[in-house]
């Protein structure tokens, strides 16, 4: 059994598919790891939700992409120029699509192999437990009936960039998701910072990616979201998004390869678009 982690979907089925006959996928015995952000900006993102959510050994985690679905088919977000939505929105199983993105996790790690899966990062001030203790939290809210509006109500906004013990449990929530599936840059304290999109080396003085901030660990990070970093690896530490959305590539790994290499697909089925 192998396990193939991937980077950002984003509605591109196609390439999926071609990458995954590409690494001789077998569902019925590897594992497929997706470091969230299955929909939007590509053309088939319900396709990309069916195919997920139908293979046995699937472990996903939520991205930006996927919690702004999430906001915009309850009406508390509205449909931006540069999003692809509308075939879950619109499709005849768009409920059944919709609460199965609804209880992903935004963390998951395979004690087995030391290896956690995130979409964008884990927060240089965090440990493995602290990080799962903190998903755990805003999945809690996630798939709560009574508290799931309101955390979509109060979910956006880049502040407060620095943590307090002293804030509410929303504005707690919106800081957890925006460390989990937004965060590139924090400065050496741990401040968050949103501004900057760029790849490692254009952020001003000051901002470091927040890989660089944390200590060395056992555990291996791999994560998406940062497609002007593209396919890297670093030390324990290992970055999926390559542009799929863009009309680049679409990144694998095997995690129980050794050395680690991509595999990768081009990505022709796209809708370009600024970055998120």
């Amino acid at each position: 059994m192998a396990a193939y982690a991937v980077g950002d979907v984003q509605g591109c089925y196609g390439a999926l598919c071609r990458l995954l006959d590409k690494l001789m996928f077998d569902e019925s015995q590897d594992e497929l790891w997706l470091a969230g952000d299955l929909v939007n900006r590509g053309p088939e993102s319900a396709k990309v939700i069916r195919l997920a959510k139908s293979l046995p050994n699937i472990r996903v985690v939520l991205g930006n992409h996927d919690l702004h679905l999430l906001a915009v088919s309850t009406g508390f977000r509205q449909v931006k120029q540069t999003d692809s939505l509308e075939d879950v929105l619109k499709a005849p199983d768009s409920e059944e699509l919709l609460s199965w993105v609804r209880h992903l996790p935004l963390l998951h790690f395979d004690p087995d192999r030391q290896c956690l899966m995130v979409h964008a990062g884990l927060h240089p001030n965090w440990s493995v437990d602290q990080g799962r203790s903190f998903a755990r939290q805003v999945e809690g809210l996630l798939r709560d009936d009574d508290t799931y509006p309101v955390l979509l109500q109060r979910m956006y906004g880049d502040l407060p960039t620095r943590w307090s013990n002293c804030m509410d449990e929303f504005d707690k929530a919106r800081w957890i998701i925006n460390a989990f599936t937004r965060m590139r840059f924090c400065s050496a304290d741990g401040e968050l910072d949103f501004t900057q999109v760029g790849p490692p080396g254009t952020q001003p003085m000051g901002l470091h990616p927040w890989f660089n901030m944390r200590s060395p660990a056992k555990e291996r990070i791999v994560f998406g979201h940062w497609s002007t970093l593209g396919a890297a690896m670093f030390d324990h530490v290992v970055s999926l998004d390559s542009g799929c959305a863009h009309g680049v590539l679409l990144t694998a790994i095997n995690l129980d390869d050794q050395p680690l290499r991509f595999v990768q697909v081009a990505c022709n089925e796209y809708l370009a678009s600024p970055h998120f």
